[in-house]
């Protein structure tokens, strides 16, 4: 309104104007800048909310560097205000279930994951098995995340927790990856991983074998940030009804957003697929 009085009478001077509105100056020029300004946060919130859509377990810093990525120049103080005015911010969780049985009376191996220092993709993996729940049943998820990148190298979803399931997630890691003698692979305690099958498998490809300690899973805390990650950005908004349907989805989700899109703090704000190319393209000091 203000504005177009301006414009309407450019002869006037902002004093006649005010005494014609009968408000004084300060009160003109902020409304005048109120005026002409943009609708403050509306793109930012756009933006936020787009990548909330596409990544819903994303919180306030991982979408800061998300727009940051993008070109934003903005803070998390900013993105996180947002977020909270526009009720954005993650509230997925659900309850944790054990899938580990280390009551077994299999060989068992230390820790060697803990006193490692990585500098490379592929010197460790750490494996895990997680359920996943359909309608009139379970299935199992089991998994190989590369420690170092954390990208997820192999996996396998079956209606049976057992040795094949997880050979089976191990076979497509080794057939994507190069693995060197003395690399090592880290699980928990679980028959399926201390079997007999499967210790003979890796040692034939030159793996040290490393175990968390018992009933601790924090031992796998990589391994168990991914299922947290896949079930709350993935699963738990989801409602599969078939094994076949589950497969499908989870595997877009670990092939196309966890590993090619999805941001992860640890990784400096970088995919893991992103992580390792920068990786690759290092020079050899």
């Amino acid at each position: 309104m203000i504005a177009r009085v301006c414009d309407d009478h450019p002869e006037a001077s902002v004093r006649q104007l005010c005494q014609m509105l009968s408000v004084n100056r300060a009160w003109y020029y902020q409304r005048l800048k109120l005026g002409s300004a943009p609708a403050p946060d509306l793109a930012l919130r756009d933006a936020i909310e787009r990548l909330v859509l596409e990544f819903p377990g994303y919180g306030y810093r991982r979408v800061t560097a998300a727009l940051q990525r993008a070109g934003w120049m903005v803070n998390h103080k900013r993105v996180l205000r947002v977020m909270r005015e526009e009720s954005l911010l993650c509230q997925l969780k659900r309850g944790f279930v054990r899938t580990t049985d280390s009551k077994h009376g299999l060989g068992v191996y230390p820790n060697r994951l803990a006193s490692c220092v990585l500098s490379a993709p592929d010197e460790a993996w750490v494996g895990d098995i997680t359920y996943v729940r359909l309608p009139n049943c379970f299935v199992y998820l089991a998994a190989l995340l590369d420690a170092y990148s954390r990208c997820c190298v192999g996996w396998q979803l079956s209606h049976t927790i057992d040795t094949q399931l997880a050979l089976d997630a191990l076979e497509m890691a080794l057939a994507r990856r190069q693995v060197r003698p003395g690399w090592i692979h880290h699980s928990d305690r679980g028959g399926q991983y201390a079997s007999r099958d499967y210790i003979t498998r890796l040692e034939s490809v030159g793996a040290q074998i490393s175990m968390s300690a018992k009933g601790n899973p924090y031992d796998n805390a990589k391994a168990e940030s991914f299922f947290k990650t896949l079930k709350t950005e993935e699963v738990y908004l989801n409602q599969y009804q078939t094994f076949q349907d589950a497969e499908a989805n989870i595997g877009v989700f670990i092939e196309d957003v966890y590993n090619a899109k999805r941001l992860h703090s640890s990784l400096g704000y970088l995919p893991p697929l992103e992580f390792e190319a920068a990786y690759a393209q290092t020079p050899v000091s």
